[in-house]
């Protein structure tokens, strides 16, 4: 019990030495703080690359759109349009089913590569894709891997937007 009291009695005294011997705040020597500028996309202006897109299972803005595979697909108003689909941020629309991004792989503004479910008559199915956009941004081309694909990339084209003059 005496060398509990007799710590308890040396801890204060101990302490004031301690803080005496710290170099005061008002001596220390100022440091030069340099704001860095805020990018337009949240970086922080030290010139690194912008992050990639957070890898939701949204379609990339870029990619949205009505693309046909022949000038046709985008013109038919008979319902013919077998090679047209219709891209939006929750999926694609094919002539007779439905895509659905399942798992992304990989994902950029113009580019998403990812497993997609599909549905359409009564079947579900899915498919490994990747859907590249040109760097005009008028074409899109669409490449498979894993069983049952493509073995060809196809190109899709972009169809002009109601109103719009070639």
């Amino acid at each position: 019990m005496k060398h509990l009291a007799l710590l308890r009695s040396a801890l204060p005294l101990t302490l004031l030495t301690l803080a005496a011997c710290a170099e005061p705040i008002e001596e220390r020597p100022d440091t030069e703080e340099t704001a860095l500028p805020v990018e337009p996309d949240g970086g922080i202006g030290d010139g690194a690359e912008p992050l990639p897109e957070i890898l939701g299972k949204d379609i990339p803005r870029g990619l949205h759109g009505r693309w046909g595979l022949v000038p046709a697909d985008c013109t038919s108003t008979l319902g013919d349009a077998k090679g047209l689909i219709d891209i939006d941020a929750e999926g694609i629309k094919f002539y007779e089913s439905r895509a659905v991004v399942d798992e992304v792989e990989a994902k950029e503004a113009t580019m998403i590569r990812a497993s997609f479910a599909f549905s359409g008559e009564g079947q579900e199915w899915t498919r490994d894709m990747e859907w590249r956009l040109s760097d005009d941004g008028m074409q899109l081309t669409r490449s498979e891997s894993g069983d049952e694909a493509i073995p060809d990339p196809l190109t899709y084209t972009k169809c002009e937007a109601e109103g719009e003059a070639s």
